[in-house]
């Protein structure tokens, strides 16, 4: 149950930054503010699996 917990909070925070990223940065740090989001689908879903076992 603690890993759908960290998982929802997880894509709560890459929504979050993605929002962010999207409505008031521009260029490279928008980039990267993407980028980390996206990045943070990762362990997502790693701990999406492991709350379905």
């Amino acid at each position: 149950m603690w890993a759908s917990f960290i998982a929802i909070g997880l894509m709560v925070a890459a929504s979050l930054l993605i929002s962010f990223a999207r409505t008031r940065t521009k260029g490279a740090v928008r980039f990267l503010l993407s980028l980390v989001a996206f990045l943070m689908f990762i362990p997502i879903l790693l701990y999406m699996f492991a709350s379905l076992l």
